[in-house]
């Protein structure tokens, strides 16, 4: 909530906010999948979001955190965003309609969740406080075009 409030529309807080709702929905879309086909076009979606927010956050949010004074944050987040990405290339070696599928995908959605807590809760809280109008600018701008470079979509 408090991140929620903090967010200007269209800055990079809003769209990384709004990437975290996409990518909660999408883990409950992979999950509710009653197919293998289903399930795995589900998986994809998750995966291209997923990764798409890593890459834009690791090229645009991490520099500005380790420049805020928050590096062990910095270095923290990309592990955990580099970890996501290697179990969801282990998931895809799976049956996807296995308990050892819904196993992985369930720790994977856990441990994405406890990195968004971090971020929202107090990161991403401080840096906005600490950054002026101009860093504010460019750091959305980065945000946006490599979100969009990955995905091919542009953010809200």
């Amino acid at each position: 909530a408090k991140a929620e409030a903090a967010a200007t529309p269209g800055g990079w807080l809003a769209q990384i906010l709004d990437h975290h709702r996409q990518i909660e929905s999408r883990f409950a879309a992979v999950k509710a999948a009653n197919t293998a086909e289903a399930r795995r076009a589900a998986q994809q979606d998750l995966a291209l979001i997923l990764t798409g927010h890593a890459i834009a956050e690791e090229a645009a949010i991490y520099p500005a955190l380790a420049a805020d004074k928050q590096v062990g944050h910095a270095e923290l987040a990309y592990q955990e965003q580099a970890a996501a990405k290697m179990e969801l290339g282990l998931l895809e070696r799976l049956d996807p309609m296995s308990q050892d599928y819904l196993d992985k995908l369930e720790h994977i959605r856990g441990a994405v969740a406890h990195h968004v807590y971090s971020e929202e809760g107090t990161w991403f809280l401080e840096l906005n406080e600490d950054l002026d109008a101009a860093e504010q600018a460019l750091i959305t701008q980065r945000y946006s075009e490599e979100f969009a470079r990955y995905t091919g979509k542009a953010t809200a």
